[in-house]
């Protein structure tokens, strides 16, 4: 790229692009100059020319992806884009980056960079052809497909693949892990889609990684952002608000019955394949996972049945009878292994790794056997198949000053939810930006005439046992009263399955052609795909659906939210952040539970308005809202809707857009989604 153009320079390059008549506009018909996105394009602008930290909140539909996109663009500066998804990754790049590239008709190198388990394995593909893991014809069947693309693909990403489930039992098959990897000693090291995506990032000018990529990085220095990063003279972190968990998850040391089952199933088909009779290696293998069944079953305790991921105490475990035993089992499964393994290293490279890999289970057993680390928090993520032992620092703030300071570059961190005061402290003071550059973006969509909030009063409360009902014959009112076109949004696994068991079966009992989606019914993308394809119906989400998700138009017209989302106070990270407050001195439930249900509110209602011709209602069915002080300062938080004072206003606020859409010159319902 260019050398890097002077501040007054870019700045006008920056304005003429955005202008009426400039490159945006000419490959975009539908393009119209925003005033919200050009003050925040000015102001990466900006931070790019200084090599200054800059902190945006921009709201729904200022255009923040061009907005930060054309700046580093056209600065000529190397650069480095982390979003928070592998689909937004694909997106930055399929779509974004070539559309800008050829409207400002500038010949960047872009590359893409995900983790490991994004490419296929050359060197484990050849396994896999000996597995005995396949566990069903549909598996054989996958994997036969994954041969064939392998022929064909030039990336090797999985991606590619068109109706090859995330969930598919081969990926991991077909993958490679840190763990597994085999590194230069690996027969396929010269082909290898991994190596190869990493040197096309290292030659390219833009890179797009995602936030799990970049702190997976910064913990194990594996996916290839630690030689990057020192190159890059700009770091954009788009969707930042999710950048602090992804680090939390990271940052950590863990040890997880996934992790040594997977070991167990490589030591005995490497076991067998190379070295067979030279070791007991289905005892060895045996070993290692009884040793994670015990460990998983250990974790559990008490509890039979589990729903979802849950983040159990540490000390409500630890210190029970079967668990330390349980973590002495593993070591001593490992230990096993690792002097078995001794033996026939010299034999081939997957040997050493394995080794390592026992090792590693060792060193890891020992760690939980002792005490946690000053500042940081232990806990037990438990599903209904895995346990994870988890040690993680309370939040990302000495990681991020730690790379902040290694290298002078502009660092741009962007979302539309960054908090709910003017220095964005939810966002920043974790984050390790106390002395960013902080620019609240608005939103330029007419939410004062476009949108109306309604919160129930003399409704039950959340912890009354009537209130999932109430909210479910709300939301069926609501659902009538607009043909479907309605989410509900909540903040448990178990208001989910009341809230729509309960909505089947009013509408069953009234005759209503209403269709009800639940999360977990199917997977997220094809319940998104339904709800568009069927605009009479009613989506019942809980903590996914509250962001990402982009029905614009009239097919969502109504979003109920169940009650407040304060962050449950008996989770182990939770607690450790409130004990942290409460040290320092500082009011935990002002500073840390209003702000983190500000912003989750933020993000749940931003589901309602996705673009400037949309409308509809917000319905928060938690009267602490309207009766509570902190009320005022939670409204203020989302964006400035009208409000209703009754239902009967909520509802013919709701008939209005109906027969809008019914009066709609041309309109097609039956075809229009």
């Amino acid at each position: 790229m260019n050398e890097q153009l002077e501040k007054s320079e870019l700045e006008q390059l920056v304005a003429a692009a955005f202008d009426v008549g400039g490159p945006l506009a000419r490959a975009d018909e539908g393009y119209a100059p925003r005033e919200q996105q050009m003050a925040m394009t000015l102001a990466v602008a900006k931070a790019i020319s200084e090599r200054d930290t800059l902190v945006v909140e921009a709201g729904t539909g200022v255009g923040k992806t061009f907005a930060y996109l054309v700046p580093a663009l056209l600065s000529g500066s190397r650069t480095l884009i982390s979003t928070a998804t592998k689909s937004l990754q694909d997106q930055l790049f399929l779509r974004d980056l070539p559309r800008l590239r050829e409207a400002l008709q500038m010949p960047v190198q872009t590359a893409l960079l995900k983790g490991r388990g994004s490419y296929l394995c050359l060197h484990r593909l050849s396994q896999a052809r000996h597995t005995e893991q396949l566990p069903d014809r549909r598996a054989v069947m996958a994997l036969a497909r994954v041969e064939r693309w392998a022929q064909e693909t030039q990336t090797g990403d999985l991606a590619e693949m068109d109706g090859l489930d995330d969930r598919s039992p081969v990926i991991p098959i077909v993958t490679s892990t840190r763990d597994n990897c085999l590194g230069s000693d690996c027969p396929e090291f010269r082909a290898c889609h991994v190596v190869k995506a990493r040197r096309e990032a290292m030659l390219a000018d833009v890179v797009v990684v995602n936030h799990h990529l970049f702190f997976a990085d910064m913990a194990l220095r594996d996916s290839g952002v630690a030689e990057l990063l020192p190159s890059v003279e700009v770091a954009i972190f788009d969707e930042a608000h999710q950048l602090a968990e992804a680090g939390v998850q990271f940052l950590g040391t863990m040890l997880g019955t996934a992790q040594l089952i997977d070991f167990s199933r490589d030591l005995l088909a490497i076991g067998l394949s190379q070295a067979r009779g030279l070791q007991d290696w289905q005892a060895l293998s045996a070993g290692v996972e009884r040793a994670a069944r015990e460990l998983r079953m250990a974790a559990a305790g008490p509890m039979r049945e589990v729903r979802g991921m849950l983040k159990l105490r540490w000390e409500d475990r630890s210190a029970g009878e079967g668990f330390q035993p349980a973590v002495d089992a593993v070591a001593a499964a490992a230990e096993a292994a690792v002097a078995a393994l001794a033996t026939v290293t010299e034999m081939a490279p997957d040997f050493i790794r394995l080794h390592e890999r026992a090792q590693q289970f060792v060193e890891l057993a020992t760690v939980f056997c002792g005490t946690a680390a000053d500042g940081a928090v232990r806990w037990i993520d438990l599903t209904p198949n895995t346990a994870r032992l988890v040690e993680s620092p309370l939040d990302i703030r000495a990681a991020m000053q730690e790379q902040m300071a290694a290298a002078p570059k502009a660092w741009v961190f962007t979302s539309a939810t960054l908090g709910e005061d003017e220095r964005l402290t939810w966002f920043t003071e974790p984050a390790g930006l106390d002395n960013a550059t902080v620019l609240r973006v608005g939103s330029p969509f007419d939410y004062a005439n476009h949108a109306r909030l309604y919160v129930p009063r003399g409704f039950p409360k959340p912890n009354e046992p009537g209130h999932p009902l109430a909210v479910a014959e709300l939301a069926a009112r609501c659902a009538r009263a607009l043909g479907g076109r309605t989410f509900v949004l909540t903040t448990t696994l178990r208001n989910l399955q009341t809230v729509g068991e309960a909505l089947i079966q009013k509408f069953e009992a009234a005759g209503d052609n209403i269709a009800v989606l639940i999360q977990g019914g199917a997977p997220k993308r094809v319940l998104l795909q339904q709800f568009m394809a069927q605009p009479r119906s009613v989506l019942v989400g809980s903590q996914s659906f509250w962001e990402g998700i982009d029905v614009p138009g009239d097919a969502l017209q109504c979003v109920l939210i169940d009650k407040l989302p304060f962050p449950p106070p008996n989770d182990p990270l939770v607690e450790a952040r409130v004990r942290k407050l409460e040290n320092e001195g500082r009011n935990a439930f002002a500073e840390y539970f209003i702000a983190e249900a500000a912003v989750s509110l933020k993000q749940g209602g931003g589901r309602l308005i996705r673009t400037e011709s949309d409308k509809g209602l917000l319905v928060i069915c938690d009267p602490r809202m309207a009766g509570m002080n902190y009320g005022k300062r939670l409204r203020a938080a989302l964006p400035p809707m009208g409000q209703v004072a009754n239902e009967s206003e909520a509802m013919d606020w709701l008939e209005g857009l109906s027969l809008e859409r019914t009066y709609q010159p041309g309109a097609d319902l039956a075809k229009a989604w």
